[in-house]
C-alpha cells in the first residue's frame, strides 16, 4: 500500500510504464464522468508520514504484536493492552499529518460537482482536513479523531480524552457512566456501521466510475463495493503501489505516488497549506 512502484497496466494486458500517454487515457474518463465514487485505503496517507499497517515497512509488519491494540477482545479484556493503545495514540504521527496532494485532489475533484461519494478506509481525518464535504466523506472505519465510550456511547474529541492521559491516566474512564474508552474506530471483532455500509454500496451501484486509491483491496466487506461499481456499469480505475487482489477486473491500473498521479488525473494544483 505504500512506496513508489514504477509501473502500471490497463486492463489485463501486460504491465507498462505510467507514463502520461497512460494518464491521457484516464483523464478524459474523469472529465466525462457524472457519478465518481472513489474507495481509499492506508496508500493514499503515507505521503502525509502515516504508515500503513501491512505494506513492507507497515506498522503490523514490523511489530505483530501491535495489532493486539487494534483487537476489541484483548482491549476490553486486558487493561495493559488498554495502557499501551493510550500511549500509542498519544504518540501516533497522524496529529502532525497534513493533507497532501492527493487528498487535495480529490478534494478538488469534489468542487467540479461530479464527485458523488468518498469511501475511506483510513480512520485519520486528512479527508475532511483536506476539504472533502462531510457529508460525502464516509469513513467507514471510524475516525481517530474522536472517542466513545464503549458502555454508553458518549463520544468527545480525542484530545480532551489524551490530555488526561498525558496528566497521568494511563486508562481514562468515561467520566459519565465509568466505562471503557476507545477511539471512535472499527477494531477486529467490531461489525462496521449498518448505515455507512449500506451508504457505501448505493454510491457504488450509482457509479459511472470507481477509483480505488491506496488499497490492496483485502478487506472485506468494503473492498466489495469495486466489484459492485464494475458490475453496474461503472469503469474502475486502480492507483495503487503495489498490485492488487482486483487488478483484472479493472478498466485501468495505475502504480506510483498516489500524490504525484491523482493530481495529474484531476489536473489539480495543490494550494492547501501542508
Amino acid at each position: 500500500m505504500d512506496g513508489v512502484g514504477g509501473h502500471s497496466s490497463v486492463g489485463r494486458e501486460a504491465p507498462a510504464r505510467a507514463d502520461a500517454g497512460l494518464i491521457e487515457t484516464v483523464r478524459p474518463w474523469i472529465d466525462a464522468a457524472a457519478r465518481i465514487v472513489a474507495l481509499t485505503g492506508a496508500g493514499i496517507s503515507t505521503d502525509s508520514g502515516i504508515p500503513d499497517f501491512r505494506g513492507p515497512q507497515g506498522v503490523w509488519t514490523r511489530n505483530p504484536d501491535a495489532e493486539k491494540l487494534a483487537t476489541i477482545q484483548h482491549y476490553l479484556a486486558d487493561p495493559e493492552v488498554r495502557k499501551r493503545a493510550w500511549r500509542s495514540r498519544l504518540e501516533s504521527p497522524a496529529w502532525h499529518a497534513k493533507p497532501n496532494p492527493g487528498h487535495l485532489a480529490l478534494a478538488a475533484l469534489e468542487r467540479r460537482g461530479t464527485f458523488h461519494a468518498l469511501i475511506t478506509q483510513n480512520v485519520d481525518g486528512l479527508h475532511l482536513l483536506a476539504g472533502s464535504s462531510p457529508e460525502r466523506v464516509i469513513e467507514i472505519h471510524g475516525t481517530m479523531r474522536e472517542v466513545a465510550c464503549l458502555a454508553c456511547g458518549e463520544r468527545a474529541p480525542t484530545e480532551r480524552v489524551l490530555a488526561r492521559v498525558r496528566a497521568g491516566e494511563e486508562d481514562p474512564p468515561c467520566r459519565t457512566c465509568g466505562g471503557i474508552l476507545k477511539t471512535a474506530t472499527i477494531s477486529f471483532g467490531q461489525g462496521l456501521v449498518a448505515e455507512d455500509l449500506v451508504r457505501a454500496e448505493r454510491a457504488a451501484r450509482s457509479s459511472d466510475l470507481m477509483l480505488a486509491v491506496g488499497t490492496k483491496l483485502s478487506v472485506w466487506p468494503i473492498a466489495g463495493v469495486v466489484p459492485l461499481a464494475k458490475e453496474t456499469g461503472a469503469r474502475v480505475v486502480i492507483l495503487n503501489a503495489e498490485p492488487t487482489e482486483m487488478d483484472g477486473l479493472a478498466d485501468a491500473v495505475l502504480r506510483g505516488s498516489i500524490s504525484e498521479l491523482l493530481p495529474q488525473l484531476v489536473g489539480a494544483t495543490p494550494t492547501a497549506e501542508r
